[in-house]
């Protein structure tokens, strides 16, 4: 074969995600949850840290910010070298910390990205500032894809309390109006025996996704793993309506599979491993 027929066929690679988000020491979420998920989904995961955390199940004892320059020579790092088919973003504990993603976004052109927007701790106590969350709106809502909040981040970004499964579609809307291009609110909190997210994919384009609530303390970093398999299924060619539902459908059986075992001496986490796949390879 001559060097012409080497250099015009296609180079092959992996599904490349990248997650820039925390570190969690217990393994449950974070960037530990991500990588996780990435490998499940047969996708390869890189990093960008934000913060170093001591944690485990039982609570959060400390947290380190990464500062600012060494996070953007991480994703400069990755990018040049290896590339990024989707990006998956976490927890950005400051206003200079978005404008470092924001701007790596835009120099790169950086495809699918998956913002969830980590704002509140379980407790509901807020874990960013406001002016962050500031930040967070107006730089990164209309960059990304798709963003992820929960009830609590929602109530906050929007100011009032989204109290039943009707409040949804309004409250998708109003997150549109926010800047998001789509949104992917999510109705775990809500009582009672049914799960009912409602994703907008434009204001007139809204799907009700529900599904069986399943009995378990085990469900620490349920969001980032959701939010980190929508970026897989996006890097693996999914629409945003299929990865959202193929997401889903992981985290269920994540969820499922890790409902019973016992990992530590608080809320665990999901059994991210319960169906690897084998690693794709595109091209």
């Amino acid at each position: 074969m001559s060097n012409d027929q080497q250099t015009t066929q296609p180079r092959r690679h992996y599904a490349r995600v990248l997650s820039i988000a925390g570190s969690d020491s217990g393994g449950g979420a974070g960037i530990q949850a991500d990588l996780k998920t990435f490998s499940a989904l047969g996708c390869y995961g890189m990093t960008a840290i934000t913060a170093i955390t001591a944690q485990n199940t039982l609570g959060v004892r400390g947290i380190h910010g990464i500062p600012p320059e060494m996070l953007k020579a991480q994703i400069d790092a990755v990018v040049e070298d290896i590339g990024v088919d989707a990006v998956k973003i976490g927890m950005l504990h400051s206003p200079e910390v978005v404008q470092v993603v924001a701007d790596a976004i835009r120099r790169f052109q950086l495809p699918h990205v998956v913002l969830d927007p980590v704002m509140v701790a379980t407790s509901g106590d807020r874990l960013i500032a406001q002016e962050t969350e500031a930040a967070l709106v107006g730089e990164l809502f209309p960059l990304a894809e798709l963003v992820t909040p929960n009830l609590d981040e929602a109530s906050w970004l929007l100011g009032r309390k989204i109290a039943s499964e009707d409040d949804l579609q309004d409250a998708s809307n109003a997150l549109l109006d926010l800047g998001a291009r789509s949104a992917l609110l999510k109705g775990g909190h809500l009582p009672g025996d049914w799960v009912v997210d409602m994703l907008a994919l434009s204001r007139g384009d809204h799907y009700r996704l529900g599904s069986k609530r399943i009995a378990t303390h085990n469900g620490h970093g349920t969001g980032c793993t959701l939010s980190s398999a929508i970026a897989s299924r996006l890097a693996l060619g999914d629409t945003l309506l299929k990865a959202v539902e193929n997401a889903r459908a992981y985290i269920l059986g994540a969820i499922q599979a890790g409902a019973d075992v016992h990992t530590g001496h608080g809320h665990g986490p999901l059994n991210h491993g319960y169906a690897p796949v084998a690693q794709v390879v595109i091209g």
